[in-house]
């Protein structure tokens, strides 16, 4: 069950945290690398401005992207500004966000996402809170994966293991968190059955493509090289 409130303020709560932090950078610190490859800070700020807008679309019955060139072209004209106008753009964006999330409509109705991807429109605030909290991650200036709330890192594996179930390039995996939380993804591909077992941290980042499964371990078979998300 979607809880469409909890998300919008979950939402809010993580935008606050990653705004605070980004607020004690400096001009320079925003043009060095993220953890992304190829990307900045600036970069990994400028797409999270323009996420917030794109989900405006969405939520407003408009494509959310014109283009993929578009959307790229779009972050790579905001990546160098400075951290005055990014932290005003990522603001200014998520309360639009916020206003198009509240706003009365059928909540349960389809939208589209990009590549095809859709989706109902109470999921859309969890999308964003992926979003925010991923990329706070990105930004490599002090929050970790270990720092995110225990109900996102919890939710945001069931949702990756639905992402994978079924893939043809990823067996079927078992998947358990140090404290026995279960669940089983994969099935596509032959082969035995994989079990790989974590902190719930470990787990997500590994999903996620944070982390490389070093933290993780295998109890059964070869851990999976999962493919992009």
């Amino acid at each position: 069950m979607m809880d469409h409130a909890h998300d919008l303020a979950s939402v809010h709560d993580a935008t606050e945290r990653l705004l605070r932090a980004v607020a004690a950078l400096d001009n320079a610190a925003v043009t060095q690398a993220s953890r992304l490859p190829g990307w900045t800070r600036g970069h990994v700020l400028a797409h999270l401005a323009r996420n917030a807008d794109a989900l405006v679309n969405v939520l407003e019955g408009r494509p959310m992207y014109v283009s993929g060139a578009a959307r790229e072209a779009d972050i790579e004209r905001d990546a160098p500004r400075p951290l005055d106008v990014q932290l005003d753009d990522v603001r200014e964006s998520a309360i639009r966000f916020q206003e198009a999330g509240a706003a009365p409509g059928d909540r349960s109705r389809t939208v589209e996402l990009r590549n095809g991807v859709t989706d109902r429109a109470e999921r859309l605030p969890f999308r964003r809170w992926i979003e925010v909290e991923l990329h706070h991650v990105d930004l490599g200036i002090g929050y970790e994966l270990e720092d995110l709330p225990a109900d996102f890192t919890e939710r945001e594996i069931r949702f990756l293991r639905a992402r994978f179930d079924g893939h043809p390039d990823v067996p079927t995996t078992r998947l358990a968190t140090d404290d026995g939380r279960t669940w089983t993804t994969g099935g596509g591909a032959p082969g035995d059955p994989v079990a790989v077992e974590g902190p719930a941290a470990e787990l997500l980042g590994w999903l996620a493509g944070r982390r490389d499964g070093s933290g993780l371990t295998v109890t059964s078979g070869t851990l999976p090289a999962l493919p992009p998300l």
